[in-house]
């Protein structure tokens, strides 16, 4: 046998374990398994992201607390200085009606942001206990597939094993030159060779002059102009 056609036999068994390790990385369980990895990393990223909302909120609570105590005891202050010291004139009473306003407004702009604050503090608890849920769902599922996908691949990986073994065995007659141009050509095109049929190159059907198809019918090495692939006649 010529290199090109141990080369050939070699392709075929290259190409075998090539489509079972393609096959694996396909599999149906792992891509599930990987979607679901992924929507478990998101709602990580989601929960991470209401718990810094609810501690920024706790936080915005209590400056407001304590806004509202200030706010409070000025105007308890303010009721004071009205027993203490009654208005005498019109202009007194305005300014200690005006004063009274603003505390009370202030008072009640607090009121409405704690409201708020609160409401949207508990719609985010309740958020964050359906991601939590919905997380432990999707885990128990991970897992359970996780399991089936584990002695899906310790098989096929046994059969891939064997394959790679088949194809290492029909390496060792190839000289290094030709197995050295396989690899460099698989970079860029799988399959790396491709028989000539009709006159053409069996990978991209283009056609070749009779002094190429001289030099291919001579077993010597040529590659397709059109796809890179190495021809043998």
């Amino acid at each position: 046998m010529t290199q090109l056609d141990l080369l050939w036999e070699y392709q075929t068994a290259d190409t075998e374990a090539d489509m079972l390790a393609h096959s694996i990385r396909q599999s149906p369980k792992r891509q599930k398994l990987l979607k679901i990895r992924d929507y478990i990393r998101d709602q990580q990223e989601n929960l991470k992201t209401l718990e810094s909302e609810i501690h920024a909120m706790t936080d915005r609570m209590d400056v407001l607390k304590e806004a509202i105590s200030l706010a409070d005891d000025q105007l308890k202050a303010l009721q004071k200085r009205v027993q203490d010291e009654p208005p005498t004139t019109s202009e007194e009473i305005a300014l200690y009606i005006a004063e009274a306003e603003q505390l009370s407004n202030t008072l009640n702009e607090y009121d409405q942001e704690v409201r708020q604050v609160r409401k949207s503090a508990s719609d985010r608890d309740r958020r964050q206990l359906d991601i939590k849920m919905r997380a432990i769902k999707s885990k128990e599922e991970f897992d359970q597939l996780r399991v089936e996908y584990d002695d899906e691949y310790k098989e096929k990986s046994e059969i891939l094993e064997r394959l790679r073994a088949v194809a290492e065995e029909k390496k060792k007659d190839i000289e290094p030159e030709y197995l050295a141009r396989y690899a460099a050509i698989k970079q860029h095109c799988t399959p790396p060779m491709a028989k000539l049929i009709n006159e053409q190159c069996g990978g991209c059907n283009m056609g070749f002059p009779s002094s190429v198809l001289a030099t291919i019918r001579a077993g010597k090495q040529v590659e397709c102009e059109t796809c890179g692939r190495l021809i043998i006649g």
